[in-house]
């Protein structure tokens, strides 16, 4: 943990801070943009491709800014950065329900692009990790189950606001609850520096030097995959449930996957002490291998069922395992670097996934193939992080 009873608290402190920062921005930057897709669609008729390409440029463009934020926070400063971060998500999501042209999304996207960097993986790590160092495992997975908990509770929200008060009124509400709450939290709290923040002050190894490691290209490739076989089958979950158990348990499904991600991230978090890292997360890849083969395969409830609790108790780890990998691999200097250069590489390609993972599906007239690979691309991602101990 910290340094001393006082650090201690702190700690805590910010942790809780960076669980409520994760609860909103990702239930607006992350969870937000797809519910923005079927409510602009009925709203102004807009087609479905257009309103994905800005979705898709929304995350592409976030991953640019994520790569920069190590330099964001070194010249402002963690509070400022994530107090602007809220502005902008929630300023960036009343832009995009009070659009009424389809060039409005570009100055929306742009906005919730800002937003989404600063709250981000990326971004909660940073404001987690120099406080702990012991009981970082658990202090990270405590931070990053705030996204779980966001994708539960601003899922359904967004959809009943929609529904009662209108897409506008509904982002003006959300939007400036996650001002009001996360603007005077951040100035609170994270104006403290961590005990640790002479050891971070340390010269960092220039970025292409990091790159060209073998700790970094097999840590960035690994989750790239697993992330991109993640985000694809989260986007076509419900659709491919709902003819075995109609929409509202398909749209259910996604809440169960989520609890089960905090419950596998929780749990893992308090096993792994000083256990070989990059081995824990090649096994829950394997898990989620498996998950997604009997989603492909399955014909009824019971493995169907069984796919999603496979499928769900990895996905958080996706997202909390990686820096806990880097910072065992990497300078603490060097490790907020490598943490934004590869949540940034991930972003981008799990952009892909929905619109390719939709092609597919399309091909095919099914989901069994689109499933398959993405079972075959997690056992690809585990054994590349199994393989990268060699450089570890």
């Amino acid at each position: 943990m910290a340094i001393n009873t006082s650090a201690n608290r702190q700690g805590r402190n910010v942790v809780w801070v960076a669980f409520i920062v994760a609860v909103f921005g990702w239930g607006l930057g992350f969870y937000g943009p797809p519910v923005y897709l079927p409510a602009l669609h009925a709203k102004h008729g807009w087609s479905i491709s257009l309103i994905s390409s800005a979705i898709t440029a929304h995350y592409l463009m976030g991953a640019v800014l994520i790569a920069n934020l190590p330099t964001a926070y070194r010249r402002f400063g963690i509070a400022p950065v994530t107090m602007a971060g809220a502005v902008f998500s929630g300023v960036g999501a009343m832009a995009w329900a009070t659009a009424v042209e389809p060039w409005h999304l570009v100055p929306a996207l742009l906005l919730s692009a800002l937003g989404w960097s600063a709250t981000s993986g990326a971004a909660l790590n940073a404001l987690v990790s120099p406080w702990f160092d012991k009981d970082r495992p658990k202090a990270i997975s405590m931070a990053f189950n705030g996204a779980s908990v966001g994708g539960i509770l601003f899922t359904p929200l967004w959809t009943v606001l929609i529904a009662v008060l209108g897409m506008s009124l509904a982002a003006v509400l959300l939007g400036f609850a996650m001002m009001v709450v996360i603007v005077p939290l951040a100035y609170l709290v994270l104006r403290i520096a961590p005990p640790t923040a002479a050891q971070q002050a340390a010269k960092p190894t220039r970025r292409r030097e990091l790159m060209a490691r073998g700790t970094f290209i097999t840590i960035s490739a690994a989750f790239a995959l697993g992330l991109f076989a993640q985000i694809g089958l989260f986007a076509h979950l419900i659709v491919r449930l709902t003819p075995d158990f109609g929409p509202v348990v398909g749209a259910a499904s996604i809440s169960v996957i989520t609890f089960c991600a905090i419950l596998g991230r929780t749990v893992l978090a308090w096993l792994l002490s000083e256990h070989d890292r990059r081995l824990a997360m090649a096994a829950s890849l394997m898990m989620q291998a498996a998950g997604s083969m009997a989603l492909a395969l399955g014909d009824g409830a019971p493995l169907l069922v069984l796919g999603c609790v496979l499928f769900g108790l990895g996905v958080g780890n996706l997202t909390s395992m990686m820096p806990l990998i880097a910072q065992r691999e990497f300078r603490p200097a060097d490790v907020g670097t490598v943490v934004a250069l590869v949540t940034a590489t991930n972003q981008a390609v799990f952009a892909l996934a929905p619109g390719l993972f939709g092609w597919m599906r399309d091909l095919t007239e099914g989901y069994m193939a689109a499933f398959l690979i993405a079972g075959a691309v997690q056992i690809l991602a585990a054994a590349i992080l199994a393989m990268g101990r060699r450089f570890s």
